[in-house]
């Protein structure tokens, strides 16, 4: 993360990122902050996805596909998911990737084929299909994701992640992992989903609005980042919840990060707590996932 941007570009690319705000405004606004360099920074803030591939897709340890399978209650009729495994015969522990608000990035699908590469089977849906699919920019993707309903969204959500369980080369283990919307979505597969769900690493995600704490069987592994109020805003409910009945958990805030630190396409990564919160969800997945991990 740069540590040289004023805190109040960050939060505006916050609000620009979670709101209806176009990118032109977000950088009018930068601009009128009279902040030295507040352009310049602000568009720097904006995502490069060329950085943010550590696993190329043509590596030689992975088998990459694109999917479609059925979705039954989603946004159309069925959905398309980014499919990568490690080569061999398998089977392989599954996890399911949830993408941020704007559909399935090119940074969403370098996780999966990390997490590939770590040797799981590893399915990355995209929200937008049913309108097309990820647009290849983050301003139209947020806006045609804003426009999707959240209950079908959610339903194409948990269809991806019943498809990679029940897939020919999984070990019917099933992990998820997601970021900002994606750990919403982390936190409401834990809700729903009871015992097909093994394990879940929301990265800075809200609780669920469905369910209850209650019906949790899934460990999770909670990522916040230091300076993200509205999410963080909701962390000490959260954990007093899930406490009280009972679920198998642990939280990390990670010191002077800003909301999506794990994404290394802008500024606000930190790539110390990036991989230090990802070899944590590798060991979590590693024990609940195995063919005889504990659930």
């Amino acid at each position: 993360m740069s540590h040289d941007i004023d805190p109040r570009i960050y939060a505006l690319y916050d609000d620009y990122c979670h709101t209806g705000m176009e990118r032109r405004e977000f950088l009018r606004r930068a601009a009128a902050l009279g902040v030295m360099g507040g352009l310049a920074a602000a568009v720097g803030l904006l995502p490069d996805y060329a950085r943010a591939c550590q696993v190329s897709f043509t590596d030689e340890r992975i088998v990459p596909e694109y999917v479609v399978f059925p979705s039954p209650g989603g946004s159309g009729p069925d959905m398309r998911g980014y499919l990568v495994r490690p080569k061999g015969d398998g089977p392989f522990p599954a996890v399911v990737v949830v993408h941020e608000n704007r559909g399935r990035n090119p940074y969403i699908e370098d996780v999966t084929r990390r997490l590939a590469v770590a040797g799981y089977l590893a399915l990355a849906p995209d929200a937008l299909w049913a309108v097309g699919g990820y647009p290849g920019n983050d301003d139209a993707g947020k806006a045609l994701q804003r426009d999707l309903d959240p209950a079908k969204v959610l339903a194409d959500m948990v269809n991806s992640a019943r498809f990679v369980r029940a897939h020919a080369l999984s070990n019917g283990k099933l992990g998820a992992v997601g970021f900002c919307y994606g750990g919403f979505v982390c936190n409401h597969f834990a809700q729903t989903m009871g015992e097909e769900l093994a394990a879940a690493a929301p990265f800075y995600g809200r609780p669920a609005e469905a369910g209850a704490p209650k019906d949790i069987r899934a460990r999770l592994l909670l990522h916040y980042a230091e300076t993200d109020d509205g999410v963080n805003a909701t962390r000490e409910g959260y954990e007093r919840a899930l406490t009280k009945h009972g679920v198998r958990f642990e939280s990390h805030s990670y010191p002077g990060t800003q909301h999506g630190f794990h994404n290394d396409s802008t500024p606000r990564y930190d790539k110390d707590a990036a991989e230090l919160a990802w070899s944590r969800t590798l060991a979590l997945f590693a024990e609940t996932l195995a063919s005889g991990g504990a659930g």
